[in-house]
């Protein structure tokens, strides 16, 4: 059965916020959550950036059953690897075996913010594949010495690591990206219903893996007001992951969004309150193979309302597909 998840999107709400919604998620039925990693949000409009491994610490705590993850941590310029690897030893054991660490080449949003520049995208996944042998290699106790063509570590070591070492998930868009999570992941991430992406993973080794993909949904009452609050801060999500991972801060996604309409958003995000809708746009993931979806509820101020919609009537209606 098709698992369905709930998103805290750090870029629209704040620490304390983001917690009390991991939990009304536990509360409404939602069987995992994960968590963007952000530095900057797209869009102004969206208003927040907390710290993602600050609030997954206090959601771990705040939480019972609900499995966490990141979605998605980029290992490799703004964070060490191995730090990201104490990050998520470090979760895996407040949440007691609930987490998944999700990762990938990351966004220019981001990573820019530490200097050095922004590599290009064949250096990226050098990186990406280089640090997630350093995180693997951590996680199971080893001290560490390690000099590569991107990274060096001297004499590190994981002083608390968990009895089971947290999965690892690699966000894809690409072939060359496929290539390296069906070697490397325990898990696929994805943010398209592509099945040729899903493929490639299995056909590079990913092959009876989980994977995870993620949609984002706008639910209110009124339906025009769902619309405008989606074009507000979501219009950027159509620009693809090629432009999307290269633009430097949110005024330049305001630039490269500003031709999009709100009848463009209507068409690729369900708004409203019809079932229905959103249903129909799960459907393509679950026809392309996705065992798991991650809803993003959008607008930070519209989540208890979802959550209860969303136990009533969305996730039962979902579970029937």
């Amino acid at each position: 059965m098709v698992q369905f998840g709930y998103t805290m999107m750090t870029e629209q709400a704040g620490p304390r916020e983001l917690v009390a919604h991991a939990v009304g998620a536990e509360k409404a039925g939602f069987d995992f959550s994960v968590i963007s990693d952000h530095y900057f949000p797209w869009l102004a409009s969206q208003g927040h950036s907390p710290n993602a491994w600050t609030v997954l610490g206090a959601a771990a705590q705040a939480t019972t059953r609900l499995p966490l993850m990141t979605f998605v941590t980029c290992p490799t310029v703004r964070y060490h690897p191995v730090l990201v690897a104490q990050q998520a030893a470090t979760v895996q054991l407040l949440s007691q075996g609930r987490f998944r660490l999700g990762l990938g080449s990351g966004e220019r949003l981001n990573e820019h913010v530490v200097g050095g520049g922004w590599p290009g995208v064949d250096v990226r996944h050098e990186m990406l594949e280089e640090a997630v042998g350093i995180i693997r290699a951590l996680f199971e106790g080893r001290t560490l010495d390690h000099h590569g063509p991107h990274y060096d570590v001297e004499h590190a070591k994981l002083w608390d690591v968990p009895e089971t070492a947290p999965p690892i998930g690699i966000a894809v868009s690409g072939e060359r990206s496929c290539r390296l999570a069906g070697h490397l992941a325990d898990v696929v991430v994805a943010t398209e219903p592509k099945k040729e992406l899903l493929d490639s993973f299995d056909r590079h080794g990913g092959a009876g893996k989980p994977r995870i993909g993620q949609l984002p949904v706008c639910y209110d009452t009124d339906r025009d007001a769902a619309i405008e609050r989606a074009h507000d801060q979501f219009r950027w999500f159509g620009l693809g992951w090629p432009v999307n991972s290269e633009l430097p801060h949110d005024g330049a996604f305001a630039s490269a969004t500003q031709f999009v309409g709100k009848d463009d958003v209507a068409e690729s995000i369900p708004c409203g309150d019809k079932t229905e809708n959103f249903v129909e746009a799960v459907r393509p993931y679950v026809a392309a193979g996705f065992t798991e979806i991650a809803l993003v509820q959008i607008g930070g101020a519209h989540q208890e309302g979802y959550l209860d919609w969303a136990a009533a009537e969305l996730l039962p209606a979902l579970r029937e597909l």
